[in-house]
């Protein structure tokens, strides 16, 4: 995240901005002291393995996963925490859209893995010592500030070189596309019920593929004659190793205490486009 967009609420009495590393087990609990309820959403996002080590995601995710449930269990003032996971944990499903009791679980990527370690171990914390834990397993959350993923991705390869869009793959990859607003009521409605260990897909309710992402990039810049070349990718068409081709979540459990998205993939894929654009 970014300072200046907490700027607005830098004077309320009821914030309190702390930047502290979770990799940092002594920081931790001068920050949860005094905390009823913990939202853990940091974490390496990177899928691409080009982009981070298997070091990187163990650390980033797993260990900081750890740390914080550790500090949670020292502290013992905390007995909830909200976990965002993804829709990667469940690797390339058979069965579209995917249920949450969809198995096994056999990620493709090491983002997925240490996103799927980290729900086991929150389960496990929640079994032995009380927490009350939920995971939402997320979309490709996309929305205004958006900083990384194909549309930001499009927009500058395009700022780049306006005649020409690179598009790694063979373009067919189709998946679900989240708009941040609906990300966020997700999150809000999952806390209504109150199991121990409640576990939720967030997503829209369809799903738009890269080439269809790359068509509302250039529209969206003017740039309808710029040439898509499309690199063909690996492992039958995959932007690079461990990219799931088909992804769609079956949100019925969601839906089932009164949620619903109100933006599908495509619309969030425009809106996404002309912040970025305009950012």
């Amino acid at each position: 995240g970014n300072r200046e967009h907490l700027a607005q609420w830098s004077d309320n009495p009821m914030m309190e901005l702390m930047e502290l590393d979770l990799l940092d087990k002594t920081a931790l609990d001068g920050a949860l002291k005094g905390c009823d309820e913990v939202y853990h959403l940091a974490a390496n996002p990177e899928v691409n393995a080009k982009n981070a080590s298997p070091e990187d995601h163990f650390r980033q995710n797993i260990e900081a996963t750890y740390n914080l449930l550790e500090a949670m269990r020292r502290i013992g003032e905390q007995k909830f925490i909200a976990f965002t996971s993804s829709s990667t944990v469940y690797g390339e499903a058979e069965t579209i859209p995917t249920r949450e009791d969809y198995g096994p679980l056999v990620p493709i990527s090491l983002y997925g893995a240490s996103k799927l370690a980290c729900e086991a171990l929150l389960t496990a914390y929640a079994s032995m010592y009380g927490f009350r834990t939920i995971i939402y397993r997320l979309a490709n959350v996309v929305g205004p500030r958006s900083n990384h993923g194909v549309i930001y991705d499009f927009v500058h390869k395009l700022r780049d070189n306006p005649s020409e869009l690179e598009v790694l793959g063979d373009g067919s990859q189709s998946k679900s596309y989240l708009f941040v607003d609906d990300c966020i009521s997700g999150i809000m409605k999952g806390i209504e019920r109150g199991n121990r260990v409640d576990i939720y897909n967030i997503g829209s309710w369809d799903r738009t593929n890269v080439l269809e992402i790359a068509e509302t990039v250039k529209n969206e810049m003017g740039l309808k004659d710029a040439k898509i070349r499309l690199t063909g990718g690996v492992d039958g068409g995959r932007g690079w190793k461990g990219d799931v081709k088909i992804m769609q979540l079956d949100m019925e459990e969601l839906k089932s205490i009164g949620w619903t998205p109100k933006y599908g993939s495509a619309e969030a894929v425009r809106l996404t486009s002309r912040s970025v654009i305009g950012g």
